[in-house]
């Protein structure tokens, strides 16, 4: 089991920049790729980002050349850099975890989200 905990989110003005982090817990051993998501007001989940084990990553088209994923496989974190925020960027940001077993079975942890607010 993993636990994944967010951090980081907040009320910016637009055009500010804010730093998510998301730190894991448990059996991390088993956490292959990780990445976020957001889900706004009135609006289906989104994703963002996802980075895999050997650190290649992928973007939404929304935050594409905004936003920057990155993890320390060390310290069991994941972060994402968000510059350049607008009011759209306004949601709640959660951190998710890809995870297999030792018997080769995938699944999913997620984080209970952040809440970052853009103010125009």
């Amino acid at each position: 089991q993993v636990e994944l905990v967010e951090s980081g989110g907040g009320l910016v003005q637009a055009g500010e920049s804010l730093r998510l982090s998301c730190s894991a817990s448990g059996n991390t051993a088993s956490i292959t790729g990780m990445g976020w998501d957001r889900q706004g007001p009135g609006t289906s989940r989104e994703m963002i980002a996802r980075i895999r084990a050997d650190g290649s990553a992928i973007y939404g088209d929304s935050v594409k050349g905004r936003f920057t994923i990155s993890r320390d496989n060390a310290k069991n974190t994941l972060f994402l850099e968000m510059n350049s925020l607008r009011p759209a960027d306004t949601a709640v940001y959660s951190c998710n975890a890809e995870l297999r077993d030792t018997d080769g079975r995938s699944s999913r942890a997620w984080g209970q989200g952040t809440q970052v607010t853009v103010s125009s």
